[in-house]
């Protein structure tokens, strides 16, 4: 017996009227909300159409590729059929068209190219940052070595020889990805992991800042790139981090021979499988010294701040996108007789996520302001930077595991199946809060920081600034118990300190919001009365209406 049209469209998922979302650009009103904020007219109109091509591919196109490039992992070809050494890492066409996609979306052109710097100066960072960000809503296995080379193009910017810095920026910065050249941090060793002060790579001088390195370094992430930086010891005998000096390695010799660098295995992640990660042994590879002797992690603390911040950007994106899959599917799914938005359960859910997703993102984006600010000499920027990036590597790389999570909740099996993008943002973002220096390894940081800045005199002094009662009591009794945290023996120290920046980071939150315009930011009222809730412990009274978690959510297809 043949089934009828109408018994047809019962026995379907979603409605007959189900859509999605065209161009992450156009729908999501909050990252329009902060870009019409933050930005000149003239970044604004250099900018847009860029943004306007990005957020249509992110939605569309990229899917695909981004899907393929992690079914379809990196291989690492060790020898050739004569038998020598190559050490080749080979990638699926996918990966390729979408570094292609990257390079062409000036997402770091327009950090780098000095004309733009000149033209856009003030805010180029926000404006990487912000096409970073519509990229990584749809790939975030790639964010990484684009990160890196982020972060190598900062170092060489700041501290390479005026040669170096000419000859290899504009491979950064090029818009023809033929021509583009990607960076990577060869940091962490066998012997210590986070403990940098116990690295063991040696460098022996030849001739001036000319060094021939040799060790192994044990994760290598974007193991491909072109220009590396890295620690090494010059003199053994100068122990722990005082005694690491930073070098450049570039993949290619002068002469277009290989620079010796052997690749013993790829990793074989659980996530962010696009991209290769490797354990590398340098022998007698060849190398520059960067900056002044024994100055080494001073200098390479400047990449790894850049990447937590990087870090917290891929966290906030793929929450969001977890967030939006989860919203537009339950949009247009019905279940026990009416829309699924309109059983108050899923709509208190919701209202959590975007709360959770809204406060990060600002967080985040005060971040970007900050190191836009510093990069152009502003100190107290700078104070306010150190400690605050920390505090938000370490609040987003974890509450972006649990947007996901609850986002695949929601969806029930359908978010549980490989067919769709869930399960691959879940084991993407599962390394947020390890890469960059675990959660634990952020809170030490910020200990120091709080001790040997002014950061969080700057930060506290934000928090005032809004005058808002419930706030600032709220503050100067965390002050309070935090006014001898230093003066406590180690072991209680961190213990505390872990409550104190937790709490400092739910209250520098709402100060953010606060900040706002919320007549030009309508979801940001019903996100600042969440935080009010959280911040007295109060229960939910009553379920939030569904037209309030659309105003939340801030997203239209």
């Amino acid at each position: 017996m043949k089934s009828t049209a109408n018994e047809q469209l019962k026995n379907e998922v979603l409605s007959s009227d189900a859509r999605k979302s065209q161009n992450f650009f156009r729908s999501d009103l909050i990252l329009h909300h902060a870009l019409s904020r933050y930005t000149t007219l003239p970044a604004w109109e250099f900018m847009y159409e860029k943004w306007e091509d990005l957020g249509e591919l992110a939605a569309g196109p990229m899917n695909e590729l981004s899907l393929l490039a992690d079914h379809k992992p990196p291989e690492l070809i060790k020898r050739d059929a004569l038998g020598r050494d190559i050490n080749e890492i080979r990638f699926h066409p996918s990966y390729w068209e979408l570094m292609k996609i990257a390079v062409e979306s000036d997402m770091l052109r327009v950090k780098w190219e000095p004309d733009l710097r000149k033209k856009l100066g003030g805010a180029n960072h926000l404006l990487g940052f912000a096409t970073f960000y519509l990229f990584a809503m749809s790939e975030l296995g790639q964010d990484c070595p684009l990160c890196m080379t982020d972060g190598a193009a900062l170092l060489l910017d700041r501290f390479a020889e005026e040669e170096d810095k000419m000859r290899l920026l504009p491979h950064i910065f090029t818009e023809n990805h033929e021509d583009f050249r990607t960076g990577c941090m060869f940091l962490t060793e066998k012997s210590g992991g986070s403990d940098i002060g116990r690295n063991l790579v040696k460098a022996t001088q030849l001739e001036g800042n000319s060094y021939l390195l040799n060790g192994e370094k044990w994760f290598c992430s974007n193991a491909n790139g072109d220009i590396i930086f890295t620690l090494a010891r010059t003199d053994e005998s100068v122990e722990g981090i005082g005694g690491l000096s930073l070098f450049l390695v570039e993949k290619t010799l002068p002469d277009g021979s290989r620079n010796p660098i052997d690749i013993v295995r790829l990793k074989d992640k659980l996530g962010v499988r696009s991209m290769a990660s490797a354990e590398c042994i340098f022998r007698d590879t060849r190398a520059k010294l960067i900056g002044a002797e024994f100055m080494g992690f001073k200098l390479m603390a400047e990449m790894v701040n850049l990447s937590r911040i990087h870090n917290a950007l891929a966290a906030v994106a793929g929450g969001r996108r977890a967030m939006i899959e989860a919203y537009q599917f339950l949009s247009f799914r019905n279940t026990f007789g009416k829309n699924a938005l309109d059983h108050a359960l899923l709509r208190v859910k919701f209202e959590e996520l975007a709360a959770i997703h809204c406060g990060s993102f600002y967080m985040l984006w005060r971040a970007i302001r900050a190191f836009d600010k510093a990069s152009l000499g502003d100190e107290r920027e700078a104070q306010f930077l150190r400690l605050l990036t920390p505090m938000l590597k370490k609040h987003t790389a974890e509450t972006a595991v649990y947007l996901v999570r609850e986002s695949m909740e929601l969806m029930g099996g359908m978010g549980y199946i490989e067919d769709g993008v869930l399960p691959k943002i879940m084991r993407d973002v599962l390394v947020l809060p390890i890469w960059e220096g675990t959660s634990n390894i952020q809170i030490l940081d910020m200990l120091r920081a709080s001790k040997k800045s002014e950061g969080l005199d700057v930060m506290v002094e934000l928090i005032h600034q809004q005058q808002d009662e419930p706030l600032s009591f709220a503050l100067e009794e965390l002050l309070e118990t935090g006014e001898k945290l230093h003066e406590l023996p180690r072991d209680e120290q961190e213990v505390q300190g872990k409550y104190f920046f937790e709490r400092l980071t739910q209250l520098l939150q709402i100060a953010l919001l606060l900040e706002e315009d919320t007549s030009q930011n309508p979801e940001i009222p019903p996100v600042i009365a969440y935080f009010r809730r959280q911040l007295v412990g109060e229960k939910l009274a009553k379920p939030i209406s569904r037209e309030e978690v659309e105003r939340m959510i801030g997203w239209v297809f």
